[in-house]
Formats: structure tokens, C-alpha cells, sequence
């Protein structure tokens, strides 16, 4: 069975501890803790997990404004929101960065357990939220009304490459196959894998070969074989 990959974002170490030993307990997650301060989107990189659960009350960084970064530079990637008293607005501003979930800090280990696994099912257990705040309800039909009015025919916005994928990319447009971009990098071939999901996701492509021409064609990356090791 595949294990959900599951990384904490918090500052409160008792509290990553104590999130993980929760965690721990149950056979399908594979549990992963970073503290804010070293580089959370470095750590998201190399671990690409499935689930991120992040503090929203960060110092170091806006814990929304990073959730935010991590939806958007990593798609494949879901966040879920654990907060110690989320109010109105600040449910409404979890909703408008694309996190799936928002959670008490003191839900129970049940609670935390369900909505990880609901996340990874492709669910968004923050409707559950927004069904039983009337006025978040009312918030988040006003804003895509204001979207629907500007019309359908808006730009697709393409979500930043960052660097791996944008080196993972140069080397399929010189013609590498995953296994020996791996072995080119010395990452498994699951992890460039996932890379590659992560790229056809964020430029919209059909295949490896058509995420290349996009590449190209937005300046992405070089039309010329470069070498990128």
C-alpha cells in the first residue's frame, strides 16, 4: 500500500511532535517535520510531499502567504491549514489560497487523521468549513461572481517553474528518459516522476514533449541542447 507523505510546517516543536506522533500511529502515512525557519519550500522540493499541514500563526514567514507559494509552485501538492482559532476572515483567506482544509491546532487525532486522508482522496473538506460560516458562504459567492464578470476569455496564468523542474526540463528537451535523469541527478526515478507531473500540471501540457514546447515557446527554457548537469 502507498503511503500519504505527509510534512508539518510549524514552529512550535511540541507541537510538530506531537502532530507526528499522532500521525505515526496509523500505517498509511509516512510523516515528515520541518521547522519554518530552514527553508520550507527547499524541503517541499526535495520531499514533494503528498499533504502539507501548515501553521497559519508563523513569525518567520505568513503562514498563508506560504501556503499560497505552495499551491501554487507545487500543485500536486495539497495544504491543509491548522490554525489555533480560525476566525471568518481568516477562513476566507485560507479559501483564497487553495488550501483544502482548515483545522483547529486543538482538533483531535482522529479529526487530523480523516482530513489527511479525505485530502489525499482529491477531497476539500474546507466546503465542510464554509457550509457552517454563513457569512464566509456569502464572502465566497461574491468573489466568483466578481471572477465570473470578468469574462471567459482571461489568459490561462501558468504557475512558476521552479529551478529542479526547469533543470528536470532541459534535460528532457535533450532527449532524456526519466531513468537516466535520475541517475543524471541522483534522485529517484519516482521523484522525477512526480517532477514531471508537477510540469505538465502547471503549463497545462498533454505530454513531456508538448511541455517542452511550451517551455520554449514562453522562455522558459533554452531551445538549445545546453548541458545541465
Amino acid at each position: 500500500m502507498d503511503k500519504t507523505k505527509v510534512m508539518i510546517i510549524d514552529e512550535q516543536p511540541y507541537f510538530r511532535a506531537g502532530v507526528r506522533q499522532a500521525l505515526s500511529q496509523h500505517s498509511d502515512f509516512d510523516v515528515l517535520d520541518c521547522d519554518p525557519g530552514q527553508d520550507p519550500m527547499a524541503m517541499i522540493e526535495a520531499n514533494l510531499p503528498d499533504i502539507v499541514l501548515l501553521g497559519s500563526d508563523l513569525t518567520t514567514h505568513s503562514g498563508l502567504e506560504l501556503g499560497r507559494k505552495i499551491v501554487r509552485y507545487f500543485p500536486t501538492t495539497k495544504v491543509i491549514i491548522l490554525s489555533p482559532d480560525p476566525s471568518d476572515e481568516e477562513l476566507f483567506d485560507v479559501i483564497r489560497t487553495a488550501a483544502v482544509a482548515c483545522l483547529r491546532k486543538n482538533s483531535t487525532a482522529h479529526e487530523l487523521a480523516e482530513t489527511v486522508r479525505r485530502a489525499s482522496r482529491g477531497e476539500y473538506p474546507i466546503n465542510d468549513s464554509v457550509m457552517t460560516r454563513p457569512i464566509v458562504a456569502k464572502q465566497v459567492l461574491n468573489e466568483f461572481q466578481s471572477l465570473a464578470s470578468l469574462g471567459s476569455n482571461m489568459e490561462t496564468i501558468v504557475a512558476p517553474l521552479t529551478t529542479r523542474e526547469r533543470q528536470i526540463l532541459n534535460h528532457i528537451a535533450n532527449g532524456n528518459t526519466n531513468k537516466q535523469i535520475a541517475r543524471l541527478l541522483s534522485i529517484s526515478e519516482q521523484t522525477i516522476k512526480n517532477h514531471v507531473s508537477a510540469i505538465l500540471r502547471k503549463l497545462n501540457a498533454n505530454d513531456r514533449a508538448h511541455a517542452v514546447v511550451l517551455a520554449i515557446r514562453r522562455g522558459l527554457i533554452s531551445a538549445e541542447p545546453v548541458n545541465t548537469v
